[in-house]
Formats: structure tokens, C-alpha cells, sequence
């Protein structure tokens, strides 16, 4: 993924649509909640989401009470916008990472995640270097015993994702990127209904690190 191309991309998505005009808008994240909930985490366990945008998952685990979240996504506007949105309403200050899934530097740098949480990212790299980069990313920063959660388009899903094409997933496909060092604690299928109406399969998953 060229990372100058990707940001103006996707900069551009988050400078020109309003938060519900996002094909990808959850007004209320529960099926990611739902998984969340089963990992029985603690309230300070350190929590990345990853190509986060300007969800709204980060106001829903402040009010659960987590005390102790990173968000990252590749679109700087997206990140000023959700830390200025959450910064106003609850006076949190979010560390916001603007980096490249594909091509990591400060995300490199993290170490001893509890939980990484991806929904609707992973299905835009299409090239298996960067599926690589990816789940190394993973592997790398996620403490052992340490969670996984990612939403992703289906088999049956959508072929394209504002304007650009996708590739996408089963749970035993995710569950081989991932390897052995993983185990699958859930997955269901989801279909998702767009702000505009459109149905959107999703697959969820959520393993934990050996």
C-alpha cells in the first residue's frame, strides 16, 4: 500500500462526509462490545483500535469504564477528529497513532497489548506483503495470553469498500494468518445494515495469544 495515496484516500473520505454518512458508521458497536465482554478484562487493560477512524467504540468503552485506550488509523484527520470529539465530551486524552497497518513505525513500537480490535480494516490490503506485515504486527505487540477481535467482510461479503476493492475472510483464514500461537475463543457471522440500507456480511472473531 502506497502510504501517500492510502492517507490522501482516506483523508479526504474524513474531511468530506459527515460521521453517519460512513458506509461503515456504527451508532452503537455491539457485536464488538459483545466480544469485548467475554474476555473479562480488566478496566485497565490496554486496548488498541486499529484503523479506528472516528468510531464510536472509544466513547463506548470510556463509559464502560476503561481507563486505558490507543486508537490508530492511517487518516490524520480522522485521528484529530475522534481525540477532539472525545476530548470534549469526556475529557479524556486519547492517544491517537497515525501510522501504516502495512508498514508500521510507532505502531512497531508498542509492546504488551491486551486487546487489539479491528473492524473493517484488514479487508482493504489486498497484497499478501501487507496481510504479512499485518498479522506480524499482531504477533508482535500482543502480550501472551493477550486477545484479539476483528471484524471483516465475509466471503459473501461486499467487493468493494468506498471505492476500493477488498479482500476477504473466514475464521479459518484468520485463524491460519494468525497460527498456531493463537486460539479462536468465538466467531459468528454478522450482516451489518449501512446508514444507507445496504446489507454488509461480516465475519467476527476473537482469539486469544498462547
Amino acid at each position: 500500500m502506497n502510504l501517500s495515496n492510502s492517507e490522501d484516500h482516506w483523508n479526504n473520505v474524513y474531511e468530506s462526509k459527515e460521521d453517519t454518512q460512513l458506509g461503515w458508521f456504527e451508532e452503537h458497536p455491539k457485536m464488538t462490545l459483545d466480544l469485548i465482554a467475554k474476555t473479562s478484562l480488566s478496566k485497565d487493560a490496554k486496548i488498541l483500535n486499529v484503523g479506528a477512524g472516528t468510531t464510536t467504540l472509544i466513547d463506548a468503552l470510556l463509559e464502560k469504564n476503561y481507563t486505558s485506550l490507543l486508537a490508530s488509523d492511517i487518516s490524520e484527520v480522522a485521528m484529530q477528529k475522534l481525540q477532539q470529539r472525545i476530548s470534549k465530551k469526556y475529557a479524556y486524552n486519547l492517544e491517537c497513532i497515525v501510522d501504516d497497518l502495512t508498514n508500521p513505525i510507532q505502531l512497531n513500537a508498542l509492546s504488551n497489548i491486551d486487546l487489539w480490535i479491528d473492524r473493517a480494516v484488514l479487508h482493504f490490503f489486498l497484497k499478501e506483503e501487507e496481510q504479512a506485515s499485518y498479522f506480524d504486527l499482531i504477533k508482535k505487540i500482543i502480550r501472551p495470553k493477550g486477545y484479539v477481535l476483528i471484524a471483516v467482510f465475509s466471503l459473501n461479503g461486499a467487493e468493494k469498500c468506498s471505492g476500493l476493492p477488498l479482500f476477504r475472510y473466514n475464521t479459518e483464514m484468520l485463524s491460519k494468518r494468525l497460527g498456531s500461537g493463537f486460539s479462536l475463543i468465538e466467531s459468528f457471522n454478522y450482516v451489518y445494515t449501512n446508514p444507507f440500507g445496504g446489507e454488509r456480511p461480516y465475519v467476527y472473531a476473537l482469539f486469544q495469544k498462547n
